[in-house]
């Protein structure tokens, strides 16, 4: 079994999402005075390496959470855009422009989630088409190139029960047999 992690590391001062707020994070206790470590977080619900609840991009849709952990975890394939897509698996793209041409195929596929990352780029209207139709997103993923080609993967991408949160950081990572 080999464990990959496809998460960003979060740090203070780190790139973000043109207009989006940016991080800070500050320690705020240390063991010498303390006793104990401790760092105050001040970030984004999709900041590095994250899922979109239904709820980002849709007034109805579902916040992250009342999403059931299962929908981020599952079966996934390493795909490319011209790729014929698998059905009612998770689709990981580590390259292309995914964009609104796209979403008949995505759809047809019935994908668990479709998760991007490395160069790949996603959309806003794509993201927001497949959010409204029930396909979760995950974004900013690292080390896909560690993924198999042609062969699923166990993909984990759980993300913290933030009330009526929109998304959430999430610590991702594949398992391959």
């Amino acid at each position: 079994m080999k464990i990959v992690d496809l998460s960003q590391p979060l740090f203070d001062g780190m790139d973000v999402y043109a207009g989006d707020p940016e991080v800070h994070i500050k320690q705020i206790h240390n063991l010498d005075k303390e006793g104990w470590r401790l760092r105050y977080l001040q970030l984004s619900s999709h900041i590095g390496t994250h899922a979109d609840a239904f709820a980002h991009m849709d007034e109805n849709g579902t916040t992250i959470d009342n999403i059931p952990l299962e929908k981020y975890i599952g079966k996934t394939l390493l795909v490319k855009i011209d790729d014929e897509f698998s059905k009612n698996v998770g689709l990981a793209f580590k390259d292309g422009k995914l964009d609104l041409s796209l979403f008949g195929k995505l759809k047809k596929a019935k994908p668990s989630f479709v998760i991007v990352g490395n160069t790949a780029e996603l959309d806003l209207e794509l993201e927001r088409k497949l959010l409204q139709s029930g396909i979760l997103t995950i974004t900013d993923l690292v080390n896909m190139n560690e993924l198999p080609k042609d062969k699923e993967f166990m993909f984990y991408g759980v993300p913290l029960k933030i009330k009526n949160g929109d998304g959430s950081p999430i610590r991702a990572f594949a398992i391959l047999d």
